[in-house]
């Protein structure tokens, strides 16, 4: 495993999962679902149960450096990539797949956002080590594809090649498709030939690096500087780098263009936890369908709500259905399930009212 290297991305600010989730506090620094560790802890020991903690590395903010060494102690400081900017997912990874080509000219490694959950870990790394073993061979791009249990209109999905694997249990990608419509979505499960974008990524430094100048090359150009990764000139040159990079994920810059793309269809109790509803999924519920992320929770004749509030904090539900409600030290967010998607545009109205106060 000495080669298996691991980006986990930790630069987000989770604005659909305001107003629990903010700018200086995201979401992959909570402990959600009051499991004692905050999604990025549970995050880096899933990872650590088969790849080394050494060559698991944090990709984020500069202002979360200070956290994730809080969160995650004893990491070298040569372990936290810190961004000075977000540039979104593909300058990102560019930054990350030259360190460490310049440090292993071998190295095959997984990409990984920080905030989602895994259930069933030892199925996830069978596919995860699966993905690797024929990265190594080959000079494929691997994504993880999720097997879809519902028309979600909040996740990408992956069309894959379903009659002929290329080997037992990996497909060749057709298309990608961003967040589509409902009914869009509902014919892409009846088909069968759909997943969801997991966005996680397995390859070797080397195939993402040529794909890089192949499809994305203003900004392999621009990271491609191999005297100044892992040495003092590392830290000025990315600063440098991200004031001349544009914005723009992986997805589109790569993977929606590759011709070498390949897909695992997996099934290891995943969310990406990015929504109030993914999280209502993944609670408990009452008999009456509700779901507490708090202690103290008095119910009558209420269904079908989540709660989330302080610890110290008593919330009475009377004849309300179907509602998030989500009770924070200075904000109260009260919405219908329904409207969940306007909880990013409406972040913007706060900020335009109250400035980054309660952001």
């Amino acid at each position: 495993m000495s080669k298996y290297y691991v980006g986990i991305m930790a630069g987000g600010i989770g604005s659909r999962f305001w107003p629990q989730s903010r700018t200086k506090f995201p979401k992959q620094f909570l402990d959600i679902l009051g499991t004692g560790e905050s999604l990025l802890q549970s995050t880096f020991n899933r990872f650590k149960k088969f790849i080394p903690a050494e060559n698991i590395f944090f990709i984020t903010s500069e202002q979360y450096v200070a956290t994730i060494n809080e969160q995650i102690p004893g990491l070298n400081e040569d372990q936290i990539l810190a961004e000075p900017s977000r540039r979104n997912t593909a300058p990102c990874i560019a930054y990350f797949s030259n360190k460490i080509y310049q440090k292993d000219k071998d190295a095959i490694f997984m990409i990984s956002p920080s905030d989602h959950i895994v259930l069933n870990e030892p199925e996830f790394e069978k596919k995860i080590l699966l993905a690797a073993k024929y990265a190594s061979e080959n000079k494929n791009l691997i994504t993880l594809g999720i097997k879809p249990s519902r028309p979600d209109t909040g996740y990408g999905y992956i069309q894959y090649l379903k009659k002929g694997p290329i080997e037992k249990n990996i497909y060749k990608v057709k298309t990608f498709t961003e967040k589509p419509p409902l009914e869009l979505a509902k014919t892409f499960l009846e088909s069968g030939d759909f997943l969801w974008n997991a966005g996680i990524f397995v390859w070797s430094a080397k195939s993402i690096l040529t794909a890089f100048d192949k499809y994305c090359s203003d900004v392999a150009e621009i990271f491609n500087k191999p005297e100044v990764y892992n040495n003092d000139n590392e830290e000025s040159f990315i600063k440098e780098a991200y004031g001349l990079t544009k914005s723009v994920s992986i997805d589109y810059a790569i993977m929606e263009n590759a011709d070498n793309v390949l897909t695992i269809p997996s099934s290891f109790g995943w969310s990406d936890l990015g929504t109030w509803r993914s999280l209502f999924d993944n609670l408990e519920k009452d008999e009456n369908n509700n779901a507490f992320a708090a202690k103290n929770v008095m119910n009558f004749n209420s269904q079908n709500c989540l709660v989330t509030a302080p610890k110290n904090k008593m919330i009475v539900l009377v004849g309300v259905d179907d509602y998030y409600i989500v009770d924070t030290d200075d904000v109260l967010l009260i919405c219908k399930k329904e409207n969940e998607q306007e909880i990013k545009a409406i972040t913007a109205e706060v900020k335009s009212k109250s400035g980054d106060k309660y952001l």
